[in-house]
């Protein structure tokens, strides 16, 4: 069955392997191209030159990107030391260069290490982030430099992968939010000689591995084959770290349409020992068949309704 002709099908996430140049914009409007106007996002970008993981989301995929981004990410990182950029990365312009003659793998090790666990990282200049509406790289385009604020962020591993003179591969596993290219210019300031982050390739985000993910030419290639279906991972499993309310048939059929979940309508929980719903907690609700209906949100005071906030099937499914 050709992808783009089924709703059924394209409904889900493709794991992109973002090639070097290409913006994440590129990617989502090429893939659009290819199944013939689709909706297609994605979820969380990836600089022009930075490459890996990109996750494309498809048809009805894109009303779960909220969920998605909450996923944590792998990275491996190259720090350049002894080069302090604008930009923090090799895009930018060189503002300091020193020497790096001094700093022995015993340091670079024993710095690395202090940004492991929770840290504040302070944004870049050149990012996304928005200060009083308007993004940071256009203030920083505009030559000014706009004080912002430190932002906590979970870095869960940090590896020294290898040393080979004054480039350092490290192998990052963070939380949503963190800059790389911010991280890498902190440990080279920590070292007392600047750096930056020379390259970086995203190796996962959540379950989608750079393993499983295709090239913009593989996903071309499996279109024209009728073959690019079975690449798409459905919106159950992309979300199978949400907890799941089976419903009956009758419940199932005013979920189709928005209305909240009664606690005695729920027949079962699954995927959690405690069977318990904590407030706000988003969960999958499931008819009994095991279908995806909808992802609702846990009431604050136990035994409260189950709001709906995103229906996954067509009121008549």
């Amino acid at each position: 069955m050709d992808l783009a002709q089924s709703c059924a099908v394209v409904d889900g996430v493709l794991t992109i392997k973002k090639e070097s140049g290409w913006t994440s914009h590129d990617v989502v409007a090429k893939v659009r191209h290819l199944l013939g106007g689709a909706k297609v996002g994605h979820a969380g970008t990836l600089d022009p030159a930075a490459t890996g993981v990109l996750p494309l989301l498809i048809g009805r995929g894109t009303r779960i990107a909220e969920y998605l981004v909450e996923w944590d990410k792998e990275y491996r990182a190259v720090l350049r030391l002894g080069e302090t950029t604008d930009t923090q990365d090799a895009t930018g312009t060189v503002l300091v260069r020193r020497t790096t003659d001094f700093v022995t793998p015993e340091a670079i090790h024993e710095v690395v290490g202090r940004f492991c666990g929770s840290i504040e990282q302070v944004p870049p200049m050149y990012s996304a982030v928005k200060v009083r509406g308007v993004p940071l790289y256009k203030s920083a385009r505009a030559g000014k430099t706009i004080a912002r604020d430190a932002r906590t962020i979970v870095i869960h591993t940090l590896e020294v992968e290898a040393i080979q003179e004054r480039d350092v591969t490290l192998r990052v596993v963070s939380s949503k939010g963190t800059y790389v290219r911010t991280l890498c210019a902190d440990i080279g300031e920590a070292l007392g000689v600047g750096g930056h982050m020379l390259a970086l390739e995203r190796r996962r985000v959540g379950p989608l591995t750079i393993d499983q993910a295709l090239t913009v030419d593989e996903v071309v290639t499996r279109h024209a084959l009728g073959r690019l279906a079975d690449e798409v991972l459905s919106l159950d499993r992309a979300l199978d770290q949400l907890m799941i309310a089976v419903v009956d048939e009758q419940t199932a059929d005013r979920v189709r349409h928005g209305a909240p979940v009664p606690a005695a309508k729920i027949l079962r929980w699954e995927g959690t020992a405690e069977g318990k719903c904590r407030s706000h907690e988003p969960v999958r609700i499931h008819d009994t068949d095991g279908r995806l209906l909808a992802i609702g949100k846990c009431p604050e005071t136990s035994g409260g309704a189950l709001k709906v906030e995103k229906v996954l099937v067509d009121q008549d499914a």
